[in-house]
């Protein structure tokens, strides 16, 4: 039994409180103590599935003074001080989806060799990740391609960029809108992150030979 109590329509609706100060405080007491939750749950399961101890780092915010947040996330990467730079696991939420992510943002000095390693795996990758997970380029936004829908062409646009640009991000995982059932029943939630982070293994494996 989980002792996460689910997602639900208010969760999603403090990104649309106005104000810095307001929204934080909402973000704190509502949604931030389920995302701990989450990851402190799911940590000794990808620890086992990675061989990495994984630690729990629950987004703050910490440089933000005057726009307010429009996403918010925990992480789970092989550091406890920080993840930004790691290869790591995220589940979080904007306000019109949940997002179960790996990722590799543009902090992390591994880029260019992961790309490559991307590019060089591309067939095994498209076989190992199910058409319906989505790919992002940014994690500051909100859209994803649907890997269904993306070509060969498009897979060598997005880890090649990875490869070249300062900025490049490449995230992979599911998005569940805000009116999905998973979301909303704590142990189907629980379970699909598992499943989740357990089909984006391989990426991970990748990420860390890429060192």
């Amino acid at each position: 039994m989980s002792d996460f109590t689910g997602f639900n329509q208010k969760d999603f609706d403090v990104f649309s409180i106005p104000g810095l100060e307001d929204r934080m405080e909402a973000l704190r007491e509502r949604i931030s103590p389920k995302l701990d939750t989450i990851a402190t749950e799911l940590a000794p399961d990808v620890t086992a599935m990675t061989g990495d101890e994984m630690f729990v780092h629950v987004a703050k915010h910490a440089r933000r003074t005057t726009n307010p947040p429009n996403d918010t996330w925990a992480a789970l990467a092989s550091n406890n001080r920080g993840y930004k730079k790691l290869p790591h696991f995220q589940i979080g939420m904007w306000e019109s989806h949940v997002f179960i992510w790996f990722a590799v943002i543009y902090e992390s000095p591994i880029k260019e060799a992961f790309g490559e390693k991307l590019l060089q795996h591309k067939k095994e990758i498209r076989s190992i990740i199910p058409d319906h997970f989505v790919w992002s380029i940014d994690h500051t936004k909100p859209d994803a391609f649907v890997q269904e829908d993306i070509t060969d062409e498009k897979f060598d646009e997005m880890f090649t960029r990875l490869k070249q640009v300062k900025k490049a991000e490449i995230l992979c995982g599911l998005q569940l809108s805000r009116d999905d059932d998973h979301i909303t029943d704590p142990d189907a939630f629980i379970h699909l992150c598992r499943d989740t982070f357990q089909t984006l293994q391989p990426l991970y494996q990748y990420a860390k030979d890429s060192y």
